[in-house]
């Protein structure tokens, strides 16, 4: 019997390499380069009432990605797309988490990558709010990450890659280890960069304010929520934050497709409240990924 809180155990169906496959046999050698050298790529993206929410920006980011890091996916972003539609009806899912991975494999073992295949799976999965009800309506607890973002000459930070979740992953640990939800990144000047695996906005005098992403992604869910405050006359601040003037602000809040729009109570000796402003934004986020509002 498959067990659910396990991810290799599963009933279920994942397009491997151009193909549906039985759950359990999406599998890749111990020896795959992408295992040792983290030359890998991914997307994390949401389906709602069966469609997947700006499929083909993630399509889009996960080729640019991978270019970056040296390497072409054999399939186009419109197979991409209808591979990720693909396992959704396959998996009988409308409403999903959907990860498409892209990696270099086992041809040959070495830093360099030359010689190995691209390959590409999809896979999908019932997958609730990010963090729970409960603990977001009164808003997560952030330490401050013992990591920063690394400088955009010392690391491909544009790219979605899994090695640049490294200091993501020990920083988020970090976290859960001393009672907190998550962990708010500065980046290698200081500035306030980014939590574990969202981006961060915070609200003053009814105003938005969300770091420069220069070090980090600017990610899908990220430019959505600008262009929803942007249609309601919010202006937005898109620059450099020092952790000095965190204790100006009145509300934060956090983006992501998993993370979706998640209220902040405190990060680090900073408090805030849960805001009029940070409910709307959250409404016209829900309303707009279920088809209520017109595309941003």
């Amino acid at each position: 019997m498959a067990n659910p809180q396990t991810y290799h155990d599963r009933d279920g169906w994942i397009w491997f390499d151009g193909k549906l496959v039985p759950w359990r046999e999406a599998e890749v050698h111990v020896l795959t380069h992408a295992l040792h050298y983290a030359s890998s790529v991914f997307e994390g993206q949401r389906a709602y009432d069966g469609d997947i929410f700006k499929l083909h920006q993630h399509c889009a980011r996960l080729r640019n990605s991978a270019n970056i890091m040296g390497f072409d996916i054999p399939w186009t972003d419109e197979e991409v797309a209808a591979a990720c539609k693909e396992v959704l009806k396959a998996n009988n899912l409308t409403d999903a988490y959907v990860r498409p991975v892209a990696w270099l494999g086992s041809e040959r073992m070495g830093v360099s990558p030359t010689g190995t295949k691209p390959h590409l799976a999809i896979a999908a999965w019932e997958w609730g709010k990010y963090f729970s009800p409960e603990v977001a309506a009164k808003g997560i607890r952030l330490t401050i990450a013992p990591w920063r973002r690394p400088a955009p000459y010392t690391a491909p930070v544009h790219a979605k890659a899994s090695g640049l979740y490294m200091i993501a992953m020990l920083s988020r640990k970090h976290a859960e280890d001393t009672g907190f939800d998550d962990a708010l990144m500065f980046d290698w000047r200081g500035q306030v960069a980014e939590a574990t695996g969202a981006n961060a906005f915070f609200i003053r005098d009814g105003e938005l304010f969300t770091p420069t992403p220069d070090c980090f992604l600017n990610g899908i869910t990220r430019q959505t929520i600008i262009e929803l405050a942007k249609r309601r006359g919010i202006t937005v601040h898109e620059r450099a934050i020092w952790p000095e003037e965190l204790e100006s602000f009145q509300q934060m809040f956090l983006t992501g497709s998993a993370a979706e729009i998640t209220p902040v109570g405190s990060a680090g000796p900073w408090s805030f409240e849960v805001g009029d402003l940070t409910r709307q934004l959250d409404k016209d986020y829900e309303d707009l990924v279920h088809g209520r509002l017109p595309n941003a």
